[in-house]
């Protein structure tokens, strides 16, 4: 009795026409009809058959390798099962027969494919053309509806939705909807990279956050991918272009930031940025000349290690941390705010909210009106799809416009129609802290310490003959800036704006024609004109 092996398989689990039921109906009938002994079956569920890299087929290479003495036959339902590239499939079909004395055979078609026949031949040849012919028509029907999909109509077609978003709809109205708890971190991942905080640092402070996705590059993915910005990459398809096109999604960053983000990512690498909570100042402190001080340990004679902050240039700054921090420390409790410009805070602060929530709510009615007259558009232009009054390039192309429009007034409406209670509630709970500002600089970690910095000074902290300087400050810190400098902590050396227009006569000096001003310093011809006798 002649002995069978056979192979099935399907490439999506949606499919009904090509099910493995169905597949092994058809072997099992032939297997009876031609009386062939069943050996043993390979099935690969949800594969394609573009390769042959597939994880039963190779197995069932490696039985006929081992079995081949008592295997005649290699059962396929059709032979686009088998493969859909013609050229490797006749090289491996050829390579069964020749070398193992195994025969392929298409049961649906009725072909036992015979190397040494030219009419098997050719006929297994014109059904793996025809497969590969098929297989060609579906790769172009999909890239054009992807394209359709991306580029006209802003979808966003992955599975897997990118971190910071939510999936929601159905079909053609499935789009990506804000997931604000992870949108937040989002934001803080670009908002730290254009802040020179270093990746590693930004890594561990997002997982901390809940920043949930795995690989080494998993921030720097984040940092690049344009959802985030409601861009959408599309390839070239055909004769169209390929490229961003916009999405039809809500941002989470601005596109100024995302822009900034991906020209600062192509820039070469600079050396990387360690952050050590020992010297938490270290790059973010400068020395008088300009240049960021960095930060080292230096050995004592007792073994004992003793952190310095150093410039570049060996006669300019070496400073004590333990010194810098003290005078800083000493600096944090001087910018503590007494109770009367907290309560004065406190009243700003809630007046300050309950205009912006009237004018969100105000906002929120617009909006509302603006949603309902896009979503009316949007009835309209399918109603005219429907009728056939309009062409299917002109659905396709407003379709697109109109549902962005809606998608983003939904967004907005939603986004004004938060309770902005939490707002007081925060503002009460944390306003008392700026009575102790010392406390509020010791208790933060490194990256807040910097943040801190970065938000009182400007990033324009320096140290000069011992003493912290600096010429920009929040102004509500200020109040204590001449006992800070009589202290030896800071010195506080407010710029002097330039006048936008240059004084009359008078208090400077006397301005004679034909006098120049170039930032804050007189000309030498602003000097008197001397008249000869």
């Amino acid at each position: 009795m002649k002995r069978a092996i056979r192979y099935l398989r399907f490439s999506q689990l949606g499919q009904s026409n090509g099910s493995i039921e169905r597949q092994e109906l058809y072997t099992d009938q032939w297997i009876k009809y031609n009386a062939v002994e069943l050996v043993d079956t390979f099935i690969d569920r949800g594969k394609s058959a573009r390769t042959f890299d597939r994880p039963d087929f190779i197995k069932l290479q490696e039985f006929i390798a081992k079995h081949y003495k008592r295997v005649d036959y290699l059962l396929v339902d059709q032979l686009d099962r088998f493969s859909r590239d013609a050229g490797e499939a006749m090289s491996m079909v050829k390579m069964l027969q020749r070398k193992y004395n195994i025969q392929v055979v298409s049961v649906t078609e009725g072909i036992t494919f015979d190397y040494d026949t030219p009419g098997s031949f050719f006929r297994a040849g014109l059904q793996l053309l025809l497969a590969e012919e098929d297989n060609i028509n579906r790769s172009i029907k999909v890239k054009g509806g992807l394209y359709t999909a991306k580029a006209k109509e802003g979808r966003f077609v992955y599975k897997t939705p990118p971190f910071g978003y939510r999936k929601e709809g159905e079909r053609k109205e499935r789009h990506l909807v804000v997931e604000e708890s992870e949108a937040k971190i989002v934001r803080f991942i670009f908002d730290a990279y254009l802040r020179d905080i270093p990746l590693y640092k930004i890594k561990e402070k997002a997982y901390e956050l809940g920043f949930d996705r795995k690989g080494n590059m998993a921030i720097e993915r984040v940092l690049s991918n344009p959802a985030y910005a409601a861009l959408v990459k599309v390839e070239p398809y055909k004769e169209y272009p390929g490229g961003l096109f916009p999405a039809n999604h809500e941002p989470i960053v601005d596109m100024t930031t995302w822009q900034m983000v991906q020209s600062k990512m192509k820039k070469p690498d600079k050396k990387r940025t360690i952050i050590d909570d020992a010297i938490p100042l270290r790059g973010i402190l400068k020395c008088h000349c300009g240049n960021p001080l960095s930060g080292a340990a230096s050995r004592g004679k007792l073994g004992k290690y003793f952190y310095y902050y150093k410039c570049r240039y060996s006669k300019h700054n070496n400073i004590s941390a333990i010194k810098a921090h003290n005078q800083f420390l000493g600096a944090c409790e001087l910018m503590s705010l007494p109770k009367v410009m907290i309560d004065e805070i406190r009243n700003t602060c809630k007046v300050s909210l309950e205009t912006e929530m009237k004018a969100n709510r105000e906002r929120a009615v617009e909006k509302k009106r603006q949603l309902e007259e896009a979503q009316e558009k949007l009835f309209s232009l399918e109603e005219k799809w429907i009728n056939n009054e309009i062409t299917r390039d002109t659905y396709d192309r407003w379709y697109s416009t109109f549902n962005y429009n809606v998608l983003n007034l939904k967004g907005a409406v939603e986004r004004l129609g938060k309770d902005q209670g939490r707002a007081f509630e925060i503002l009460e709970k944390n306003l008392y802290m700026l009575s102790d500002m010392r406390y509020v600089y010791s208790q933060a970690d490194t990256l807040q310490k910097r943040e801190f910095i970065s938000k009182v000074f400007d990033n324009n902290l320096y140290y000069k003959e011992g003493i912290f300087r600096t010429p920009t400050m929040l102004q509500m810190f200020t109040h204590n800036a001449l006992e800070m400098k009589r202290k030896g902590y800071l010195i506080y050396e407010k710029k002097e704006e330039f006048p936008s227009e240059i004084p009359p006569s008078g208090g400077r000096g006397i301005r004679t024609p034909g006098s120049s001003h170039f930032n804050g310093f007189q000309d030498r011809r602003d000097r008197p004109l001397c008249h000869p006798s």
